[in-house]
């Protein structure tokens, strides 16, 4: 802005150049949550109608809170946001920072961090996380003596490195010399009651440590005046009550696996999501499995029990609320107490033995491996709570409009004498009839988003479901009538029984919407063949697409699938870009520095 704009703007709130001059000299130097302090206190001096100086804070306004969150899922980041909300709605400003946003130099200059931090894999840190993670680990990373600052771990205990990540930032803050507000706390997935727990906690000590402008004046809104339009969000606590439209099997009568097409209506929900979001689905358990479940251990489906302080019978929790289709070691080590099973008890003691028993059952069958007798109240408080299944959205608004798509493997399948389903492949696809309520929401994933320029190239790996979101994409590219190449590369087991949404690419690819495909089909030859391998059979076009500015996205498996990848794309660029392995590494890791390389792996 000019001098003479400068001048027409001081003048028109009544302020002179002194004046202006003055309190430039006082923001400069300010962080955002001291900005944000700095305005409710003049708003206080401006509604106070004696004009009297509101009184400032009694020490260093220096102090600061920041929220870093660092997700995969969007989990962390909605937690990371209520946390926020619950903060400053106690006058405790607070700034809320994606770890992929953040100058991680930043942290000594920092007073206060609060740290929410998922774990995926084999505890590998989410993509948002990998270089605020690396750089704590780094020599590069500063003495932290001046901050403070709590962690927050996000996880699955089913899995053997349960909130490994938040345990690495945990650590090595304090190795820097930080130091804790809080002992870190890990939550599995049924986390609701242990993040509000935390929080209490965290905003007493925050409270004991920022000292507040109680007094400042906040400006207020009233409800009720006027014709405000009431905007209802839907989210994982309060989801929309949507309908099915459409479950249709997409692979052929001898396909290995069944695959199906989900529609379902969002019609006057209100709710908009983008291609890369998830859809998060509110399953039933199978009453027939609840029923086989309370016979096994002789008990009345009618008896009342305590759930979330709310009175149920023993049959409607278990089909509602509870866990049932995945095991996990917090049951496995309670319903021992009941089992006292000698056997089991040394499963307990070796957790990788336990990680493969666990993986390989459902609740029930661990209950007919080691027979017990317990009540009905000890089996509630021995299972946790449901969990919704997230499932990469398979389509784009600009097509579909108040409909959602999803790509769904049903899990069915025989083992230990008995045939087993999935807790929410099998709702969808084989026990919710059309028109039936499920409900859902959307999880945003902001880091899953085609390029804001619609003239950059796309490269697409996904194998079987993973080509859910890149329908979702071409969909979106086609309406926008992007100009940007696009490559798909797919797999599956065979070509003719296998080939997803093969009349929809192949007609993408007769408009010009996508430009090359590249298949692997591995049981259709003598030897396997996967995407990895049509990546190094193409890798010098591959490599040169890179270096054209091209994104690239990976969806699917991420213990097999994503990392082979992932060294497949290593391999290309030693090759192709003549660097060495270290160069190579870096390489791939500016690209995801600059998001263009994303994964939507699980």
């Amino acid at each position: 802005m000019s001098s003479e704009a400068n001048n027409r703007s001081n003048i028109a709130v009544g302020l002179n150049d002194p004046q202006w001059l003055a309190i430039n000299q006082v923001t400069a130097a300010l962080n955002p949550s001291q900005l944000n302090w700095l305005s409710g206190y003049f708003a206080g001096l401006a509604q106070s109608s004696q004009g009297q100086v509101v009184p400032a804070p009694q020490a260093a306004v220096a102090k600061s809170l920041t929220i870093l969150f660092g997700s995969q899922t969007g989990n962390a980041k909605l937690v990371a946001t209520e946390l926020k909300a619950k903060l400053e709605a106690n006058n405790i400003s607070t700034s809320l920072v994606s770890m992929a946003d953040y100058k991680a130099k930043q942290l000594k200059s920092e007073s206060h961090v609060v740290a929410i931090v998922s774990t995926h894999g084999e505890g590998d840190a989410p993509d948002d996380a990998v270089e605020l993670h690396g750089f704590l680990a780094s020599k590069k990373a500063p003495k932290l003596t001046e901050l403070k600052f709590a962690v927050l771990g996000l996880g699955d205990s089913s899995y053997e490195f349960f909130c490994q990540t938040g345990k690495d930032f945990d650590q090595r803050l304090s190795d820097l010399g930080a130091q804790r507000l809080l002992d870190r706390v890990d939550c599995d997935v049924d986390y609701d009651a242990t993040v509000s727990a935390w929080s209490d906690a965290l905003m007493a000590k925050i409270a004991e440590e920022m000292v507040q402008a109680e007094s400042v004046v906040a400006p207020t809104v009233s409800a009720g005046q006027g014709n405000e339009l009431t905007v209802v969000e839907y989210n994982k606590k309060f989801p929309f009550k949507a309908s099915l439209l459409a479950s249709q099997k997409i692979t052929g009568r001898d396909s290995v696996k069944d695959i199906r097409h989900i529609e379902v209506s969002l019609e006057d929900s209100g709710i908009q999501y983008q291609p890369g979001d998830a859809l998060g689905v509110w399953f039933a358990n199978d009453s027939q499995l609840v029923e086989s479940l309370l016979e096994l251990l002789g008990i009345d489906k009618n008896e009342s029990v305590k759930f979330a302080e709310q009175s149920f019978t023993i049959f409607d929790v278990l089909v509602e609320k509870l866990e049932l289709t995945q095991s996990y070691p917090t049951f496995a080590k309670a319903y021992n107490e009941y089992a006292n099973s000698d056997e089991l008890a040394a499963k307990l003691e070796d957790k990788a033995v336990l990680r493969v028993y666990l993986a390989e059952r459902q609740i029930i069958d661990v209950v007919r491996d080691y027979p017990a007798t317990l009540s009905a109240q000890q089996l509630v408080d021995a299972l946790r709570g449901m969990t919704p299944r997230l499932y990469s959205i398979a389509s784009s608004q600009a097509e579909v409009e108040d409909e959602v798509h999803l790509t769904v493997a049903v899990v069915e399948y025989d083992a230990h004498g008995y045939r087993h389903q999935g807790g929410a492949s099998g709702f969808l696809a084989k026990r919710l009839e059309e028109g039936g309520e499920v409900r859902v929401f959307v999880e945003k994933n902001d880091n899953f988003r085609l390029p804001e320029n619609p003239d950059t190239p796309v490269i697409m790996i996904g194998p079987g479901t993973g080509i859910a979101p890149f329908r979702a994409f071409m969909q979106q590219r086609e309406a926008d009538e992007a100009q940007g190449k696009n490559w798909l590369f797919f797999g599956n087991p065979n070509y003719t029984q296998d080939f997803l949404y093969q009349v929809e690419w192949q007609r993408f690819v007769k408009d010009g919407v996508v430009d090359k495909v590249s298949l692997a089909f591995s049981r259709d030859q003598e030897e396997k063949i996967y995407v990895q391998h049509r990546l190094l059979e193409q890798g010098a076009e591959v490599y040169q697409w890179l270096l054209d500015g091209a994104h690239i996205y990976v969806c699917g498996d991420a213990d097999h699938m994503a990392k082979d990848v992932n060294d497949a794309l290593l391999s290309i660029v030693q090759l192709h870009g003549d660097k060495s392995a270290e160069q190579a590494e870096q390489f791939i890791m500016e690209l995801r520095r600059a998001k263009r390389y994303q994964k939507d792996v699980y």
